[in-house]
């Protein structure tokens, strides 16, 4: 699945630029977006932020033998973290452009065309941007399986939550996708299959990774 970009017209402060103060209170505005798709991104940040918080602190003299796995879970958790801030930009712009596509004419055949064609685009991107962070929820639960056992037991439970987040990331974004693939035709809709599909698996794998932290802080 193609990463999606955000619009060059989006006027909206990047959410990597406010504060969390002004976010929420967006979020808890009647505007359109923010909404679940960015929420969605944003959780799936959280848990890449977690899981390389969690290998920064597993970089002691008697982690030595893991260094090379470490910095590369340390890289690819922050490269995850920048990627999904971008994908809650991207949402917005997303949802925006679905508005703006049914707000186009529709008094001619050929305003209806090109109105059809427009929504049509604007739904394909607006679902692509929740299945990009069905992607990185993937991702970072590979990351935090891997650090699991050799990571700084001081700080296990972060790796459950970053699972807990990303599994929270990847359902968020399967309802984001439905309710988009739903007013496409079958034949654009079809493209999103093998993401819904993935979210069941990785809904399954972040309970088994919390039960094993679980498992760990019980003793």
């Amino acid at each position: 699945m193609s990463q999606p970009t955000v619009s060059p017209q989006q006027t909206a402060p990047s959410f990597g630029d406010v504060t969390l103060e002004h976010y929420l209170s967006e979020l808890a505005a009647k505007v359109p977006a923010p909404g679940g798709g960015a929420v969605a991104a944003l959780h799936v940040a959280q848990a890449a932020a977690l899981v390389a918080m969690v290998a920064r602190y597993t970089t002691r003299a008697k982690d030595a033998e893991n260094r090379p796995v470490i910095d590369r879970i340390i890289e690819a958790a922050d490269a995850a973290r920048a990627r999904s801030l971008a994908l809650a930009d991207a949402d917005a712009a997303a949802f925006t452009a679905v508005g703006a596509a049914y707000k186009l004419p529709k008094d001619t055949d050929d305003q209806v065309a090109e109105r059809t064609a427009a929504i049509n685009a604007a739904l394909v991107e607006a679902a692509r941007v929740p299945a990009a962070v069905v992607d990185e929820a993937d991702e970072i639960l590979s990351l935090a399986g891997e650090l699991l056992p050799i990571g700084n037991p001081n700080v296990v439970t972060d790796i459950g939550a970053a699972a807990d987040a990303a599994r929270a990331a990847a359902q968020s974004s399967q309802l984001n996708i439905e309710i988009n693939v739903a007013s496409l035709p079958a034949e654009l809709g079809d493209d999103f299959a093998a993401a819904l599909v993935r979210v069941e698996t990785i809904a399954a794998r972040a309970d088994a990774l919390h039960a094993q932290v679980l498992h760990v802080v019980r003793g």
